[in-house]
């Protein structure tokens, strides 16, 4: 008893195919070297042709009476905003005698707070001593406007506290006055006036006190505050290496061309569709991979693999055609040289057992415009394929590129093997070479992978195209079962899933 069991995976296809995407990017590496190597350029021509202004740097201890143990910078950012005043830069422009305005000189130095005290003056110039000179001026205009601003606060607070005793007084003069006019035998009721006269005047006495001592402070606060402000850091040039700047420019036009080339291979993939995968090339075309060979010969130990992958594929193809009653073309999308050299291979394989002709159907020239070689095939192009003789075996070279006159691909032969260059066709078109090749019903009895990727270990046979691929050749013939009918042929699973045949498939 034989027991068939079909199985169907329902697996959800993601959105995006992060191994092909990472191999079709990989495949792209042109691209995103080439970018990479022209941030590279860029970067290197920008710090030779573009070198930076000759700078200075000066470093400014900042003090301030409002200093807290927890300020969080806010103190170090508002002098740094003062830095960047017309009136900071006017006087710094007074003392090195410039007619340049204040709003120009503005956009040539900067400051930035290192610390909560710590402020540091950047300023570029024409030359070395110029950047130098600038800075050491507009340290010392920013000190001498810290320290006016602060005497001048330190000012206002005193003469505050002075004005508010300056009141007391007056109000003291006037407790005493009363205290004075108050008679010593008045009767008891006016103790406790007296008594509340006498608790005003030490309360009195007391304030006048405190502001004294607090106008003392304001004043005595002043000083420390001027020590504290000065220029710790003096003026310095800032050194320039060329070599330096040469190898920090370029690793970062590198870095963003490398990513530029990268983002946009991906992009260009992604929306692009064109299967690189050996898995995803058979699933479109609904045949399987026979053979695979490099696009071109490669290094030299690496020919002696590509020359016996080639005699293989000619072994291959020579049975098939040779086994078979029906002409088999050779239908080419994207590498119509390495079609052309296979057909050749085929033939000459050939040419010993019986005469071999090869039709040219190529669009160009690569078969009918060579110069033949002794022992070529004879090729013919497809406008006198009618003249070739019945008894030779015919071998058609036809392309499924766009444009193909789908009606003239059986005039090349009736069954064919599709040679197709990884990453060259999108999904869209690969069906419709699938779809186009059934309505004509030539049935693909296997796909040569041209260019494949080498890291790729995706499968690339359809288990169930057994009655086209050559593995299942044996089966094509129809096989009695026991109601003694021919046994019925299982379709491709692209054409089993395409609209219309849900019956059939069933």
């Amino acid at each position: 008893m034989t027991t068939s069991t079909t199985s169907e995976a329902s697996a959800a296809t993601p959105l995006i195919d992060l191994q092909g995407l990472v191999v079709a990017v990989r495949r792209r590496r042109r691209l995103w070297t080439a970018l990479a190597l022209l941030g590279l350029l860029a970067g290197a021509a920008v710090a030779v042709l573009m070198p930076p202004p000759p700078t200075a740097v000066t470093k400014v201890l900042v003090a301030h009476a409002e200093d807290q143990p927890n300020d969080t910078g806010t103190l170090i950012r508002t002098d740094a905003q003062l830095l960047q005043t017309t009136q900071i830069a006017d006087k710094a422009l007074q003392s090195l005698k410039s007619p340049e305005k204040p709003a120009d000189f503005m956009r040539e130095y900067s400051g930035a707070g290192l610390t909560n005290n710590l402020l540091q003056i950047t300023v570029t110039g024409d030359s070395d001593a110029q950047a130098v000179s600038r800075a050491k001026a507009l340290a010392d205009a920013f000190v001498a406007d810290h320290v006016r601003r602060m005497q001048e606060t330190a000012q206002a607070e005193s003469k505050a506290l002075l004005d508010q005793r300056d009141r007391m007084r007056v109000e003291l003069a006037q407790v005493n006055k009363e205290i004075g006019n108050r008679s010593p035998d008045a009767d008891p009721k006016a103790s406790a006036g007296i008594e509340s006269l006498f608790a005003r005047r030490a309360e009195l006495n007391s304030r006048i006190s405190d502001f004294d001592q607090r106008a003392a402070d304001a004043r005595t606060g002043t000083p420390q505050v001027i020590a504290g402000t000065q220029t710790v850091d003096a003026a310095r040039a800032v050194p320039h290496s060329l070599p330096k700047a040469l190898a920090t420019d370029a690793a970062v036009g590198f870095v963003l061309g490398l990513v530029l080339g990268l983002a946009l291979a991906a992009v260009g993939t992604v929306v692009a569709d064109r299967p690189v995968l050996r898995r995803d090339i058979a699933a479109n075309l609904g045949a399987s991979v026979i053979a695979e060979l490099p696009r071109r010969s490669g290094r030299p130990w690496q020919r002696r693999r590509t020359r016996v992958t080639r005699e293989r594929l000619t072994t291959t193809l020579a049975r098939t055609t040779r086994d078979s009653t029906e002409p088999v073309s050779l239908l080419e999308l994207g590498c119509a040289r390495g079609t052309s050299v296979i057909a050749l291979d085929l033939a000459r394989a050939m040419a010993g057992e019986e005469p071999v002709t090869v039709i040219d159907g190529l669009p160009g020239s690569e078969l009918a415009g060579r110069r033949p070689k002794p022992g070529d095939p004879t090729v013919v192009s497809g406008e006198r394929a009618a003249t070739v003789s019945p008894q030779a075996r015919r071998i058609g070279v036809g392309s499924v590129a766009p444009g193909t006159a789908w009606t003239d691909l059986r005039y090349l032969g009736t069954q064919t093997v599709l040679v197709v260059r990884a990453g060259h066709g999108s999904a869209a078109w690969l069906h419709t070479v699938a779809r186009q090749l059934a309505d004509q019903r030539i049935p693909v009895i296997g796909v040569v992978l041209i260019d494949p990727d080498p890291r790729d270990r995706t499968d690339g046979t359809l288990w169930d195209g057994l009655h086209t691929a050559l593995r299942g050749r044996a089966e094509r013939l129809p096989q009695q079962n026991g109601t003694n009918q021919p046994r019925t042929e299982r379709q491709p699973m692209w054409a089993a899933h395409a609209p219309g045949n849900d019956q059939e498939a069933r």
